[in-house]
This record gives C-alpha cells, structure tokens and sequence, in this order.
C-alpha cells in the first residue's frame, strides 16, 4: 500500500504516441526532461505532475509501437503504458474530438487462431485495459474534469486508413468505437510482460468527416486533447495515494 507521497516514485510511467505530433503536447508537460535514444527512438524521461515518466512517439503501426513498449518496460523500467493519441471512429454515435478510453483492445486483421493457439495463447481475442486506470478516468468524467465527451469502450487495431473500405465488415465483427494502427499491439507486449495499459485517443475523423484530409486537418487539436487527459490521469493518480495503489497492486 502506498503511504507516502515519495513512494510514488516507485511507479514509472510510459506514454507512447504513434507520431510527432501527437508527441508534441506532452513536451511542455516533462519537468526534468532528459532525452536518450534507444533502437532509433528518442525518449523523453522526467516527470509529469510529479510522476516518473518516459514518452515518446514510435512511429506509426504495430511493429514499431511493440519495439516502444518493450523498450520502455526493458530499458527505462516502465511499469505502466499509456497509449495516447488519435483514433478514426467507429460507432455511428461516436464524434469528432470524442474521447475514447480503451476498455479492451484486440486486431481486426490478426486472424483469431494466431492469438489463441500460439504464443500468446489468450482465452479471448482481447486484451483487457487496466481496470484501475479505467476508473480513475471515470472518476475524473463524472467530477466533470473535462469539457469534451469521454466515451470507454473497444478500440480496434489494424494496418490500414479506414475509410469505406472494411468499415462495415469491422463494424460487424467487432463493434468498436475507435480504429487505429497501435493501441492493440501495445496491449500486446503489456499483457506478455504483466504490466497495465489503457489508451486514450481522441477522434479526428469518422464516416461522416472522412479521410486523410480530415485526420490531418484534426490532428493538432484531437492530439492536445487527449494529452490534457492523460496529464490530468498522472495528476489524479499523485494526489490520490490509496487510489494509485489500488490501479497498480489490483487490475
């Protein structure tokens, strides 16, 4: 059980965004920060609201956001993984700059036998997001820390832009709220190495504003608004002692 404040420091926390500018929020956010490199990336360790941290950004799809994640849990003693960024929606309810929070995370283009009959042989497709970090940001929703809309649920993971093209058919199979290239991949590596993840990834394009044109024209400001959340996630798990325990010793 955490008692004391310093004894937070015993908790290191890594944020991994696919690309530069959704990385870019979080520099003003590092106090202390020290950059070194690692396998051709770049990682910014300080602290953020007075937690140890390690960010970076990875580079866009699931290869290069497993390399981070081993990495960061590897290298820089990470013990918890955020995924922060951006996400094409889903959900026909679902809007641009939405927030969504991941409950659990899986690929819409790994086939299921991969997952389930080898390495890493999970019982279900999903990789489930930290109950403790979830709650915390419900916690913070309902206190009505943030002016945008929080929506938890599943993220889908896959290597390609959604925009006409298997909409309909991921809708069917899978019925996420949010699509990207990372988030599940990063569930991935935490799930082998036990460690919690939650991704945070705010909406920049959906099938009403769709495109390249509308993730580019989005990305600036949906990036800044989940970076917001997180910061305010790092600040709710300092100020809270019992609550950090609990996301961290419990799932």
């Amino acid at each position: 059980m955490i008692n004391e404040k310093s004894d937070i420091i015993k908790y290191k926390i890594g944020v991994i965004c696919a690309s530069d500018r959704e990385f870019a929020p979080f520099v003003p956010m590092i106090e202390g920060c020290n950059i070194s490199e690692k396998a051709m990336l770049k990682i910014n360790s300080g602290t953020i609201e007075k937690i140890p941290a390690a960010v970076l950004f990875c580079g866009v799809c699931k290869t290069n956001a497993a390399v981070a994640t081993q990495i960061l849990v590897d290298t820089y003693g990470c013990n918890v993984i955020i995924n922060a960024g951006t996400a094409g929606g889903m959900d026909r309810d679902v809007r641009l700059f939405d927030v969504i929070v991941s409950t659990e995370s899986a690929y819409w283009d790994v086939q299921r036998d991969i997952l389930i009959k080898f390495h890493p042989w999970l019982e279900s497709i999903y990789f489930k997001a930290n109950k403790g970090l979830i709650n915390a940001i419900r916690k913070m929703n309902v206190r009505g820390d943030f002016r945008e809309t929080i929506r938890f649920g599943r993220m889908i993971t896959g290597e390609a832009f959604i925009e006409d093209n298997f909409r309909d058919e991921i809708n069917a199979k899978f019925a996420p709220l949010s699509v990207d290239m990372e988030t599940a991949s990063i569930a991935q590596v935490c799930h082998v190495n036990k460690v919690p993840y939650i991704a945070v990834r705010t909406i920049t394009d959906t099938e009403d504003e769709i495109g390249a044109g509308a993730f580019f024209a989005n990305l600036d400001k949906a990036s800044q608004i989940s970076a917001n959340i997180v910061a305010g996630l790092f600040k709710e798990l300092y100020e809270n002692n019992e609550y950090f325990a609990d996301v961290f010793i419990g799932n």
